[in-house]
């Protein structure tokens, strides 16, 4: 708001881990206005642990916030979505995956890499069943990026350098690369696009093993 952009923005909580978080979100939403132009559906939970000791209970959990969560919000506001629609400006459902939903990459957190793979399965699905009603649906599918989630591994510049190396491009994700597809998708440029998945990873969507013949030819 102190940017002075034309409309304003509001802040206000939310829980998707649950169906009665999702209900009270979206009347929320309906509370303040009668149509939905771009819904962007983010929130994400995750649980490491190692194979052989990965808990039962780590899949309730993240596949309720990731997969569950998710639809169930975008279901129940569809009617705003349509109501925001129109052919040549529709409206926009981007869903958050991430590159271990695209790539065989367990990493200690298989519920998430799972859930996310589901998310990306899931947004080609509703892409098909929405174009007909002028709403697009797409995916972003990121690699390390600086949040909560990764502290771990970025929360300094030592941390994120190290990380970094091990991305094709050679460095962690920023904001502006998640905003720069976000104005795409959700602008001019992204309103003949559906039922896409935007690799936001530097390069690790495309890593693959050494050259079979590597070790023959050297």
């Amino acid at each position: 708001n102190a940017l002075g952009a034309r409309g304003s923005a509001e802040g206000f909580a939310g829980d998707v881990g649950s169906e009665e978080g999702v209900d009270a979100l979206v009347a929320e939403v309906q509370a303040r206005g009668d149509r939905l132009h771009i819904l962007m559906n983010n929130a994400g939970v995750t649980w490491g642990a190692p194979l052989g000791q990965f808990p039962f209970r780590a899949w309730d959990k993240v596949m309720g916030v990731n997969v569950a969560g998710l639809f169930d919000l975008t279901q129940k506001l569809l009617p705003l979505l349509r109501a925001g629609a129109t052919a040549d400006d529709p409206a926009r459902v981007v869903n958050v995956g991430s590159v271990m939903g695209e790539r065989e990459m367990g990493d200690g957190a298989y519920s998430y890499a799972a859930s996310k793979a589901a998310v990306i399965h899931l947004s080609k699905i509703l892409a098909k069943e929405l174009a007909g009603e002028g709403i697009t649906v797409n995916a972003l599918a990121p690699g390390p990026f600086v949040s909560r989630m990764t502290a771990f591994a970025t929360q300094d510049e030592t941390t994120r350098e190290a990380v970094g190396k091990d991305v094709p491009l050679g460095r962690v994700g920023r904001d502006e690369d998640i905003a720069g597809c976000m104005l795409f998708l959700c602008g001019r440029g992204g309103a003949y696009v559906t039922g896409a998945v935007i690799p936001v990873s530097g390069g690790i969507n495309v890593m693959s093993g050494p050259n079979i013949f590597e070790r023959a030819l050297s």
